[in-house]
């Protein structure tokens, strides 16, 4: 391809401003370009939420989103993850101190699916015994959550760490805790995703039982 014909394919494409969800006020991500509308569709774009809030304290949360929606000069997008950098999670680990993590999927009341990683750091070493209570509180309340908000307002208590902070109140009436994080939180099924899986689940239970008559 000549340079002619490389600068005229350049300027034939169309850049789009990559928009956060409402729930982060539709902040500008960045910008992307594209010869057609359909090629910006499924992009994600990574930031972090000191990026977002002018915060540079903040700069340890990372933030996904991925595309869904494109206008004439506009690509908006879906929370997708959440997720502390390795560096500050490494910050936090104390010799002669317990590290407990859990892995929670749950199902927002709008039948959004979300899998959530809380991971609570003792002050000193903690038994099995106690290091398995606090992961069930963390999972249980947690759960409770979810079951009691939206996906927005569920993602909104993790950004914001409420989620944690009330996980750390209860969790260290168990044993002395020094911090609780939630170390990532990942969007894993839409809710027309989730009644699909749903439907192809009973339509397999009808089939075993057609096969056992």
């Amino acid at each position: 391809m000549s340079e002619r014909s490389v600068s005229r394919a350049k300027q034939e494409k169309r850049w789009y401003t990559i928009l956060a969800p409402e729930q982060f006020d539709r902040q500008e991500l960045g910008e992307t370009p594209a010869d057609e509308p359909d090629q910006v569709y499924d992009r994600t774009i990574e930031t972090t939420l000191g990026e977002l809030t002018n915060n540079a304290s903040e700069n340890n949360t990372k933030l996904t989103f991925k595309v869904t929606d494109v206008g004439s000069d506009s690509a908006y997008t879906e929370f997708i993850e959440h997720s502390l950098t390795r560096d500050y999670l490494r910050s936090l680990v104390r010799r002669g101190a317990s590290k407990i993590e859990a892995y929670v999927t749950v199902l927002t009341t709008d039948d959004y699916r979300v899998q959530i990683q809380p991971v609570a750091f003792t002050t000193k070493k903690a038994d099995a015994s106690q290091e398995k209570a606090i992961r069930e509180q963390m999972v249980a309340m947690i759960e409770e959550a979810a079951a009691e908000r939206t996906f927005e307002e569920l993602i909104d208590s993790v950004v914001e760490g409420r989620l944690s902070s009330g996980i750390y109140g209860e969790a260290k009436t168990i044993y002395p805790l020094r911090r609780v994080e939630i170390q990532k939180a990942t969007l894993e099924a839409r809710p027309e995703e989730v009644a699909e899986e749903e439907a192809t689940a009973v339509d397999v239970d009808e089939e075993d039982v057609a096969t056992d008559d």
